[in-house]
């Protein structure tokens, strides 16, 4: 079983930064991608950032030049540091770990959530 346990996020007005992190815990033989998703109320999640295990990264169109997504394999964490943000941020972010886990003689490849964390930009 995979865990993730995200921090970071909170309150702040707009134009601030926050920055959240999320570390991946387990039976972990490899990181495929770790990403960030957000939902906001009435809405589906969509994609914010993510970036794969050789370091690629892409981002949503809405926050491309404003967040940077950047990874440490050897902790399995995923960090997103978010500038000048906006109310239209507002949001419960995500984390999603694509990896590969140790399964008997084998192995599995899947996909794992954290459990949200609120993010709140006030105007």
């Amino acid at each position: 079983q995979v865990h993730l346990v995200e921090s970071g996020g909170g309150l702040v007005q707009a134009g601030g930064s926050l920055s959240l992190s999320c570390a991946a815990s387990g039976s972990i033989r490899s990181t495929n991608a770790m990403g960030w998703y957000r939902q906001a109320p009435g809405k589906q999640r969509e994609l914010v950032a993510i970036i794969t295990g050789s370091g690629s990264t892409n981002y949503a169109d809405s926050v491309k030049g404003r967040f940077t997504i950047s990874g440490d394999a050897a902790k399995k964490t995923v960090y997103l540091q978010m500038n000048s943000l906006k109310p239209e941020d507002t949001a419960v972010y995500y984390c999603n770990a694509d990896v590969t886990t140790a399964r008997g003689m084998g192995s599995i490849r899947g996909g794992y959530w954290g459990q949200g964390t609120q993010v709140t930009v006030s105007s």
